[in-house]
């Protein structure tokens, strides 16, 4: 486990190397949404008019957690939501400004970590993330944080990887086997074959935690490739994975 800020530091580096090619390879899958505004969750591209994770968005505050290239913020707005983009990465943002300019949609974008966001309390009516900083930043700190920019009754919505899927991830590999491999219990920051540090915790542990932090779990999704799925980099046998166990988690919880 790497404690500390460590972490933030090694992951707005990492970011910032890899972002050019995270943008360019994945946008076959993520860059439609930002021109047509139907948002899809996760590896799978489950669409939301399935899930309605995120449901009425015309007229709220919403901020996106490790927003990156800030597609799904650009498809929001579309959708008559009033976005903040906020990411840890400099590079990631100007991958966001550069969207803007393509599009003509302008919401403020903000560098910052999801550990310590420059917001006051009680500002948003949703904080969300797909597969964003809710995936690096560390849990303990992050959430309360989530919960203290929230109104009353706020949503916060992310989508991860599933500790199942963290725990079964053999040493060196980039992908999981059939086996689990991994200390459940002693998920929290994990250093991945990439130089990134991930996140995760046990389900207790998220759920204790929403409970401390003020929230009530509406609902967990944990979604599954459909039939004839065109999920970017993702091969025959993972595909096969995620119909046997769940690769994939979606928490929907709301403050009280």
């Amino acid at each position: 486990m790497i404690g500390d800020d460590t972490h933030v530091r090694n992951n707005r580096t990492r970011w910032n190397e890899i972002s050019d090619d995270y943008q360019r390879f994945n946008a076959p899958q993520i860059r439609g949404q930002a021109f047509t505004g139907d948002i899809t969750w996760g590896v799978w591209g489950i669409p939301e008019s399935r899930l309605n994770v995120l449901g009425h968005v015309v007229g709220l505050d919403v901020l996106e957690m490790g927003c990156g290239g800030s597609q799904w913020s650009t498809a929001l707005a579309r959708r008559g939501a009033h976005p903040v983009g906020l990411d840890l990465s400099e590079r990631q943002l100007h991958h966001s400004r550069r969207l803007q300019r393509e599009t003509g949609l302008e919401f403020p974008l903000v560098q910052a970590s999801a550990e310590e966001v420059p917001f006051a309390a009680g500002s948003f009516d949703i904080v969300f993330a797909d597969h964003g900083a809710f995936s690096f930043a560390d849990p303990y700190r992050a959430i309360p944080e989530a919960a203290r920019i929230l109104r009353p009754g706020g949503l916060l919505a992310f989508g991860h990887v599933s500790p199942i899927y963290e725990i079964s991830i053999p040493d060196g590999a980039e992908a999981a086997g059939d086996r689990l491999v991994g200390d459940y219990f002693g998920l929290r920051l994990i250093s991945d074959t990439d130089g990134l540090v991930s996140a995760n915790l046990p389900y207790g542990a998220w759920i204790r935690l929403f409970r401390e932090s003020g929230f009530v779990v509406e609902d967990l999704v944990e979604p599954r490739p459909e039939t004839g799925a065109d999920a970017t980099h993702r091969d025959n046998a993972e595909e096969a994975w995620a119909r046997r166990w769940p690769s994939e988690c979606i928490w929907k919880v709301r403050r009280v």
